[in-house]
């Protein structure tokens, strides 16, 4: 029997049933079972067939939920991994990491070749020869392998397809050639190596800490290399609330450096306090020196600032809120992290397209639904993409109709937090 159809028996029979439950909701099994069959079937016209056998992998996309342009100035942050997935069908090979994305051309990664190159930044075999070169220098095993991929984590849209990305493929190196010695955290750190070195961004390490340790978890970058990580216990179905996440589309044209500038401006107003980063300050010292810093590097820094030591003590009082039950005043802290973030991070519209502001149009709909009785914010890195919504589930409906009769059909996801993060589904 050919590998892909012993692994198609596998799906029909119900073998995976469990961890689809697991990872999708036992309502969602069905479709599933016909999601990676059609990978496979995706695979096969791709690679060809064999007898060896297939394994499936599959990394979340993540929600932020607190701590908006924190994780980069080490501060702390509230994120959850979502059920929407990258998942991948895979067959181990020998020295050549190929990956064909579903829609994208084939990667093709020589494993004697990882070192960066200025023609792959921004493009995603610099992720996968960025994480197995980060593999190699700590002394991990790498090894080739084929891999046929899909997503439905929405591309451009806050879920972080780019970090699902990379921690896929650290969790098939880690369970393909290392027995699944390397750690979750090391995973998510390899991952932002990758994204930060090879891809050419500067992000920070939450995305990829949500995609690959999952559930929800607030997390304490003071020390990076030892990041401090733990789970929170919450449902937001258990208090009649949905999570929304709204698709406003927007201009896709390269916003890297609108994203760049924010970290640079907090790392500079830290340099001037004398400190490297903005998590190693007080607002007592901004305040102090505010004149200065004003002039130094322009009112936008200050107050970018502001918002990090005011974002950053706002993470501590979610997790609080959470761990209380109180969840009125944890929808009150989300809406004030969402205004700061508009107001002084400054990240809800790029400066470069100041005519399309679709996030704001968004913000103002849900707040004209929501007030009083739910909570609205900037999702992720900002400028575009989505916004998150807290929606009590009899105002559903009629949310997900004055936005989507605005941005269009499909554009409200309602979202569940996924229990676990990037896994090797034959092993869960």
């Amino acid at each position: 029997m050919s590998a892909s159809d012993a692994m198609l028996r596998k799906l029909e029979s119900g073998h995976y049933d469990r961890a689809f439950s697991i990872l999708y909701g036992e309502e969602n099994i069905a479709a599933q079972r016909s999601r990676y069959a059609k990978a496979v079937e995706g695979f096969v016209e791709t690679f060809g067939d064999s007898d060896g056998g297939l394994m499936l992998f599959s990394a979340p996309g993540r929600t932020e939920i607190g701590g908006n342009h924190t994780d980069h100035n080490h501060g702390r942050v509230l994120a959850g991994s979502v059920n929407l997935d990258v998942i991948a069908i895979v067959r181990p090979t020998q020295g050549i990491i190929s990956v064909k994305s579903e829609g994208y051309p084939m990667d093709t990664i020589a494993l004697d070749e990882l070192m960066p190159r200025e023609e792959e930044k921004n493009r995603s075999s610099s992720l996968i020869r960025g994480t197995a070169a980060r593999f190699t220098e700590l002394d991990y095993a790498v090894g080739g392998f084929e891999a046929y991929t899909t997503s439905n984590v929405l591309k451009g849209s806050g879920l972080s397809s780019s970090a699902a990305f990379e921690v896929l493929v650290g969790v098939i190196l880690n369970h393909l050639y290392n027995d699944g010695a390397v750690s979750a955290v090391e995973i998510a750190q390899i991952a932002q190596y990758a994204e930060n070195a090879y891809f050419g961004k500067p992000c920070g390490l939450m995305d990829q800490m949500a995609s690959s340790v999952g559930n929800i978890i607030t997390i304490d970058f003071a020390d990076p290399a030892k990041p401090i990580i733990e789970k929170i216990d919450f449902d937001f179905s258990a208090v009649d609330h949905a999570l929304c996440i709204v698709d406003v589309g927007g201009n896709h044209a390269d916003l890297t450096n609108e994203y760049a500038a924010i970290p640079t401006e907090m790392r500079a107003v830290a340099a001037s306090l004398g400190v490297e980063y903005l998590r190693e300050t007080t607002m007592e010292s901004l305040l102090a020196n505010i004149c200065e810093l004003r002039e130094r590097h322009g009112d936008r820094a200050v107050l970018r600032a502001i918002h990090f030591l005011r974002d950053n003590a706002r993470v501590v009082e979610q997790v609080a809120a959470l761990r209380r039950g109180d969840f009125k005043g944890f929808k009150s802290l989300i809406i004030e992290s969402g205004n700061s973030s508009f107001e002084y991070l400054q990240n809800v519209y790029p400066n470069c397209n100041v005519e399309e502001q679709g996030m704001s149009l968004a913000l103002a709909l849900a707040q004209g639904v929501l007030q009083g009785c739910g909570a609205w914010r900037v999702h992720g890195g900002g400028f575009g993409g989505t916004t998150q919504n807290f929606v009590p589930l009899d105002k559903l409906d009629e949310f997900k109709s004055v936005i989507e009769g605005v941005f269009g059909e499909g554009t409200c996801h309602v979202l569940n937090i996924r229990p676990c993060g990037g896994v090797c589904i034959d092993k869960l």
